[in-house]
């Protein structure tokens, strides 16, 4: 994938996002069903994983160590989280592409700002959806990414445990965010007594003041996660350990794979 991604997009610098914390303490404290549906049974910290893809965790760590590919993870938050601050960070600076299979991400595009998303659900790396702000419209009829942020909490978002609110979907929702500007429009004009919000409606945002109350803090990706100062994120320009890679792609059959990340890195080849 990262072969794919660098040859198709030439990037300066990479980096390799983690979860350190994939349902961190102050999502739960504001909204206690936050990802509850993917814990183990009988735990409430450990999420469940496909067998399959558990053990390679630790390969790919020391696979992306070994190659010299820059891996961050910050305690107390989701890769999301890390993502965000660092396209934040990139504002005015360069442009930047986020590569996910989450929509949850789409808030981050900002055509000012040159940040787009590479949306992999679909075509995969090879052939995603470029989500930028033309993309948000003619696929939600919203105007960017702040307006999916604030759609996403209206909505809700069943494969997080976000409730939304009940009887309002995308398009209900992206017809008041247009109308009001933002959620914080919609609810003044709750408020205020808006004659074009009524019955079933007004009935439901009301129901939901508490949940709107607390949404947007599980909903926003945060933008100043504690990312250590003086990253190096460039493209490596050797191999970090080369006697630890090439044990790695011998003892998981991956020298193809290995050899088309080298080969896209511009890197020495493996020992044959």
């Amino acid at each position: 994938m990262i072969a794919t991604l660098v040859t198709a997009y030439a990037p300066t610098d990479l980096v390799a996002c983690w979860d350190n914390d994939w349902r961190p303490a102050f999502r739960v404290e504001a909204i206690p069903s936050y990802k509850t549906h993917r814990l183990v049974d009988g735990s409430d910290v450990q999420e469940e994983s496909p067998e399959e893809l558990t053990p390679q965790v630790p390969v790919i760590v020391d696979l992306l160590a070994a190659v010299g590919i820059t891996r961050l993870g910050v305690d107390g938050y989701e890769a999301d989280d890390v993502i965000g601050t660092l396209a934040h960070r990139a504002h005015g600076v360069s442009t930047v592409d986020v590569v996910t299979g989450d929509r949850d991400l789409f808030q981050l595009a900002d055509d000012e700002q040159s940040v787009r998303v590479l949306y992999t659900a679909r075509g995969g790396v090879r052939e995603p959806d470029l989500v930028d702000e033309s993309f948000l419209q003619a696929k939600y009829g919203i105007t960017g990414g702040r307006a999916y942020a604030e759609m996403a909490v209206l909505r809700g978002d069943t494969s997080d445990g976000l409730p939304g609110v009940a009887g309002i979907g995308e398009k209900t929702a992206a017809t008041l965010i247009n109308r009001y500007g933002d959620l914080a429009g919609i609810r003044r004009a709750l408020a205020d007594g808006d004659p074009q919000l009524k019955g079933a409606q007004r009935t439901r945002l009301e129901a939901a003041s508490d949940y709107l109350d607390v949404a947007p803090k599980v909903v926003d990706v945060a933008l100043d996660v504690p990312v250590p100062d003086g990253l190096d994120t460039a493209l490596p320009t050797r191999v970090a350990d080369p006697d630890r890679l090439a044990e790695l792609a011998q003892t998981y059959d991956a020298r193809t794979p290995v050899g088309r990340l080298l080969a896209a890195l511009d890197l020495p080849p493996l020992p044959a």
